[in-house]
Order: C-alpha cells, then structure tokens, then sequence
C-alpha cells in the first residue's frame, strides 16, 4: 500500500477506532479494563487508551493527537475547554487524594484530617517525599498543597520521579518515603508496597474527573463521532452503574457523577 493509499484510507479505518488519552490512575486501578469491554461489545468501535498523566493527556488532546480525554485536574480542564481545544465536558466519576507512606511515620501524621499540616510535618521532619514530576493531576494537586501550606521538603528529601503513580508507590515503598496519590491507585498496589494510609478524608483532597472530546472545527480529522459514543456511555446509567461496581479487595474506588 502506498503512502497515498494509506492516508487516505485512515479516515476509515479511525471511524472503528477512538482514541482516549488518560491517566494512570484509570489504567492501574483496572478501571478501564473493567469498563471498556461493555461499551466495545455494544458498540463495535475499539478504545484505544494510551495512559499518561493529565498534562501530557490533555496535550495530546490539544494537539489532535486523540479523540477524547479523561482527566482529573479542574482547572486545567477548564482552560482547555476555555480556548477552545475542547467540546462537550461532563463530570464522570470522583474518588479522593490520600496521603500515604510508611507504616512508621516518620513524620507522626497519621489520622490528621489536615493535609497541610500534615505536609508542613512532612518538611519540618525532613521526612523523604516522593513526587510525581509529571505534570499530572496528581502532581498538579501536590504542588498546590505545598504552596498552600508554605513549606516543602528541601534537598534529597524531596524526589521528583517523573513517572506515573503506580511506579512512585513502588519507589516509595522502597524508599520508605511518603507520597500523594490517588485511592484507586493505593488500592491497586496496597499489597504490593505495604505503604500505610497515613491522611485522608480533608474536603481538599476531593478528586473530580471530567471527560471532554476534542473539538472537532479545530481538528477536523478526529472522530468526533465515536468521541461523544464514548461520552454519552459513560455518563450514561449504565455507564455510572458499570463505575460504581468496580472494585477492588471488595473497597468501591471510583463513585459516579455524571448529572444526567
């Protein structure tokens, strides 16, 4: 097939794809693995999920790169909708920010309901404290808590990891380090990394997803189609029923929010 052929059959061939950029923690919980096969089963269409952090998911979008985004950072989404790379956003699902680490607690935080001052105990212990790095949600909402609680850990005691949640667990696990995640992540790898949950339950630590297609009059080739299939599915009632039956060691980790 020529370069020609090739091209021109992509259009096509796109129609039974959609691509979905999102973040890790909908690929290491199992979310997606436990979703997608329903709405491909009824659908015909294949998800193609390529999973990174909200950041990078967010400018694959914004770069026609994907046909549909799921992230979980407010205002970034917002921005994206605001200047027009984006179309049609709906609240999907929530789950919550935890502090976690090791089972010693260096840092004597465990039970706070306080993230702040559970993160300036944090820097004042010079406990070690592992970050993602990545420009994701997660990340994006750890960097606001240090800026809110006006301390943060110096030197060796704070390493930017540049990686996806799953692996940080892991890193903080081994380091014996603390570290902001997501629960369904935690909830994933809470076997493998014996880490303990150390806060949790601070209004500040709610974390909202969002799904949003990408705006087609800006790039015209996306599958703008299979995109709102996709979002009219998981914001649906059986879409919401399918989330809210997820679960892990028997604990829900995703609740539905999608106001239909």
């Amino acid at each position: 097939m020529t370069a020609t052929v090739a091209a021109a059959a992509l259009p096509a061939m796109g129609q039974e794809v959609i691509r979905l950029s999102t973040t890790t923690s909908t690929e290491n919980s199992g979310l997606l693995q436990y979703l997608l096969p329903v709405f491909e089963g009824k659908t015909g269409k294949r998800v193609h999920v390529i999973s990174v952090g909200t950041g990078k998911a967010l400018e694959m979008a914004k770069n026609g790169d994907v046909d549909v985004t799921l992230v979980h950072a407010r205002p970034s989404e917002d921005k994206f909708v605001a200047e027009g790379h984006g179309v049609n956003r709906r609240d999907v699902m929530y789950n919550d920010f935890i502090l976690v680490g090791p089972p010693a607690d260096p840092a004597g935080i465990k039970g706070s309901k306080d993230v702040l001052k559970a993160m300036q105990k944090i820097a004042d212990s010079k406990a070690k404290f592992i970050s993602r790095g990545d420009n994701s949600g997660t990340d994006q909402m750890e960097k606001a808590y240090w800026k809110q609680a006006g301390a943060k850990p110096e030197g060796s005691a704070y390493v930017s990891a540049g990686l996806g949640m799953g692996e940080v667990l892991n890193m903080a696990a081994e380091m014996q380090a603390y570290t902001l995640t997501d629960r369904a992540t935690y909830g994933a790898y809470k076997a493998k990394t014996g880490l303990a949950v150390e806060v949790e339950g601070d209004p500040k630590m709610f974390n909202p997803y969002g799904i949003i297609a990408v705006n087609p009059a800006r790039h015209p080739a996306v599958n703008y189609k299979g995109a709102m299939e996709l979002i009219e599915w998981i914001t649906s009632a059986e879409g919401q029923a399918r989330i809210a039956s997820f679960k892990v060691d028997g604990q829900q980790l995703f609740f539905p929010s999608a106001k239909n």
